[in-house]
């Protein structure tokens, strides 16, 4: 998917030059001094948390007892009072900043619930839980919420740290713009203001929560799993030693599914993956480089999966296509729950998808007479729908998605990949057919897009303008031999600013937005006149980007 000259040994099994060293990158969370001054080390939210490695002093000690401070006096200014929910994965960050959390938590008199086997959290189990506990309140006293610690698929020597309020999905701006201003506060302050007790004592006063038996008992109410059984659909689950390796295990005992658990080892320095595009170390499970391994047994089972390390993330293998693109995935499983699967669900129910992601989606949507919603990128412009039912499904291009209850309430409002897997086996076990041979289907009717996402050079002062541009600002008035029937620096869905540019045509579009860590836009291009005009879209889709900035 992505637009990269892949390296030699991509794919590859790692080796023990490729491995972090897990003691050196924990000291350095412990003794490391970031500079308050310095924006690389300062803390910043993306769309997924804080994000950054202790060996580059953007993510240790410091960040996190400021950061965790800086919750818990949001979280006092909200009149968020109930518990707090604390998961983390297994990223060799994770356990040291779950620690140091705790510690500032407790001295805070936060009610703390974690894991009652001292074990790791997904981050669709943390939101199941908020939601649990809150039972549809969003107003009120005695309201949960959670962290989870997690740099998701990210390299072995990344931390991270996010916020879930109490709707359960990831923190907006409202939130994180106040939480990081205050957490970049306390580290200029020396920490002062940053209140912290000694971690035995701080474990002590946790509570425990069964996060694993209290999700995996409530899996029947949003994927099919008797039919699943009753189909003898063989699964191979790959945690790609990540949070989700006791659920998996779990799910194939309490619910008596033919489902093998490929590879539980869990290794901070994840020495078992097979290099990613770049000869990285990266828990990508929409990356046929990092899924080699899985993708080499596709013929051992009848629908293979694996997660990202907090198992927020899907990736579909199938013994006819190997790793599917999750563009493809997502239009399939939109296709099946709206075609039928879900009777029970509100008529009015509708589908959400960023706006990089496919246009098949678009077109499934149509012929379903379903009503679309193109939203910014980001998971949480999905969570209001989520909450009220109005969406029946959320998903983005990286493989991230919901989808409700059978019922038609709420499941999750994070990412849930757990649930986007076993759907891959339900979609079999009704239909007969992999996820890879309905998407063919979808071919036959629609068409058959190529789709790529390709990064360019920018400055940052090129970037921020990227972020602010406006229709106006774009001259060009045709793209790869079509009219442009769009300009939108605005999501069609909801208004929200997309934080970049989307040019659309009848049978193509690109998207351009700036990178958050490093000096590129990323553009996403999409055609359904094959790769040939692909390339088309990706190069005049450069120059008009360019010609706008000025570069």
């Amino acid at each position: 998917m992505m637009g990269h000259m892949a390296p030699t040994r991509a794919g590859q099994p790692a080796q023990p030059s490729d491995l972090v060293d897990v003691a050196h990158m924990v000291t350095a969370y412990y003794t490391g001094v970031p500079d308050p001054e310095n924006v690389d080390q300062q803390v910043a939210f993306g769309t997924s948390g804080h994000r950054g490695s202790s060996l580059k002093t953007s993510f240790n000690e410091t960040h996190i007892l400021a950061t965790t401070q800086a919750i818990c006096d949001y979280r006092r200014s909200q009149g968020y009072d109930g518990p707090l929910f604390v998961g983390r994965d297994t990223h060799g960050l994770s356990e040291p900043a779950w620690a140091t959390a705790l510690e500032v938590l407790a001295a805070n008199d936060v009610t703390v619930l974690v894991d009652d086997r001292d074990g790791y959290t997904p981050t669709p189990a943390v939101s199941h839980a908020i939601l649990r506990a809150n039972a549809g309140r969003t107003t009120g006293s005695g309201l949960a919420d959670g962290i989870v610690v997690t740099p998701s698929h990210n390299p072995p020597s990344d931390g991270g740290f996010k916020y879930n309020p109490p709707h359960g999905g990831p923190a907006d701006t409202d939130a994180t713009s106040v939480i990081a201003a205050r957490a970049n506060e306390l580290i200029r302050a020396g920490l002062d203001g940053v209140r912290r007790v000694p971690f035995a004592r701080a474990r002590a006063a946790a509570a425990s929560y069964d996060f694993v038996g209290t999700y995996v008992d409530d899996l029947p109410a949003v994927v099919d799993l008797d039919r699943i059984r009753a189909a003898g659909v063989r699964i191979g689950a790959d945690p790609l030693g990540g949070a989700s390796v006791a659920y998996w295990g779990e799910i194939a005992d309490r619910h008596k599914l033919d489902l093998t658990v490929v590879n539980p080892l869990v290794d901070a320095t994840f020495r078992f993956m097979t290099l990613d595009w770049d000869e990285k170390i990266r828990m990508d499970c929409s990356s046929p480089s990092a899924m080699a391994s899985l993708i080499a047994n596709k013929d051992a089972y009848d629908v293979a999966t694996g997660n990202d390390a907090d198992a927020d993330r899907h990736g579909i293998v199938t013994p006819d296509a190997g790793l599917m693109n999750p563009n493809h995935f997502l239009a399939v499983a939109i296709g099946y729950l709206f075609g039928g699967a879900r009777p029970d669900w509100p008529a009015t129910a509708r589908i959400g998808k960023t706006l990089v992601s496919s246009s098949m989606i678009d077109r499934v949507a149509a012929s379903l007479g379903k009503p679309l919603v193109e939203v910014p990128v980001g998971f949480k412009w999905f969570v209001p729908g989520l909450i009220d039912g109005s969406f029946g499904f959320g998903g983005e291009e990286s493989a991230g998605a919901s989808y409700l209850r059978r019922d038609g309430t709420t499941w999750t409002t994070d990412k849930d990949g757990i649930i986007l897997c076993l759907l891959a086996s339900e979609i079999l076990a009704t239909t007969g057919e992999t996820p890879s041979q309905r998407y063919a289907d979808l071919v036959d009717q629609h068409g058959d897009p190529a789709y790529a996402r390709i990064d360019a050079p920018a400055t940052r002062e090129q970037k921020a303008r990227l972020s602010v541009l406006t229709p106006s600002d774009v001259a060009a008035t045709s793209l790869a031999g079509e009219p442009i029937t769009a300009k939108l620096t605005e999501a069609p869905g909801n208004g929200a600013k997309i934080g970049g540019l989307k040019v659309t045509t009848e049978s193509a579009w690109f998207a351009a937005r700036p990178s958050g860590t490093e000096d590129v836009y990323k553009i996403y291009a999409e055609s359904f006149r094959g790769p040939e005009h692909l390339a088309q879209v990706q190069a005049e889709a450069r120059d008009v980007v360019g010609a706008t900035l000025g570069s």
